[in-house]
């Protein structure tokens, strides 16, 4: 393993770079503080260094809340949102390699977002390494989205961009549905999105505060219960 202070002291450090990203952001984004130690900690088990956007993230950010919080995007951790570190559990990482995938954000509807590891070089995970993928609440799968995560941080803070992307599972009133939420909660679906009911008639969708946790463990019970294959780790959330 490299030294902590080899992936802290580079030239150019990328954090500076998501400042600007944040301070153009043309949807609502509210910057997290982070915990100086759990930072580096959490970087120097991912084994990056600060000059990338996702080791800025996880040395300088307690993650960022996009959207209103409809987008909840991880860093190194910190009070309201818990970090890379935790979420992926990394500490294994130090032993057992880096995980097949990072798990970098959810979505308030138990969507995940996350970068293809080393590990995904088969047709069991979509996308290519280091191609950054979504697993879909609407199809229960992971869809490459053919961006590295130094494409995909700027892009979700772009106008229009999430909007386009979640056209067809937004509805009248999510602002006020989310504002209402922790950022440690999502919202479940009934009848579920990716059944017939919804796809037809979206207005009759319900919706219910539930951790995210259960949503994501509710997402994969539904997956494998339909006979599809283990959608690999979703991370300790």
């Amino acid at each position: 393993m490299r030294e902590l202070s080899e992936l802290v002291e580079v030239e150019r450090p990328g954090w500076p770079v998501v400042i600007e990203h944040l301070e153009r952001a043309r949807v609502p984004v509210r910057a997290l503080p982070g915990d100086p130690d759990r930072g580096r900690t959490c970087l120097h088990r991912l084994q990056i260094t600060a000059r990338s956007f996702l080791g800025a993230m996880a040395l300088e950010s307690g993650g960022l809340l996009v959207d209103d919080g409809w987008l909840r995007v991880y860093g190194g951790g910190g009070p309201e949102l818990p970090g890379l570190g935790e979420v992926n559990d990394l500490s294994a990482a130090v032993v057992h390699g880096p995980p097949v995938r990072l798990i970098v954000g959810h979505d308030v509807l138990g969507g995940i977002f996350a970068l293809n590891g080393p590990g995904c070089e088969d047709d069991r995970y979509p996308g290519r390494p280091g191609e950054m993928v979504y697993f879909a609440p609407d199809s229960l799968a992971w869809e490459p989205l053919e961006a590295a995560y130094s494409s995909w941080l700027p892009w979700m803070l772009e106008e229009h961009n999430l909007e386009n992307f979640y056209a067809d599972l937004r509805w009248p009133g999510w602002r006020e549905s989310v504002a209402g939420l922790t950022p440690d909660q999502g919202l479940a679906a009934s009848p579920s999105l990716w059944t017939k009911e919804a796809a037809r008639n979206p207005a009759a969708v319900s919706r219910r505060p539930v951790p995210f946790g259960e949503l994501v463990a509710l997402h994969r019970e539904f997956r494998t219960g339909m006979g599809g294959a283990d959608p690999g780790p979703f991370g300790t959330l």
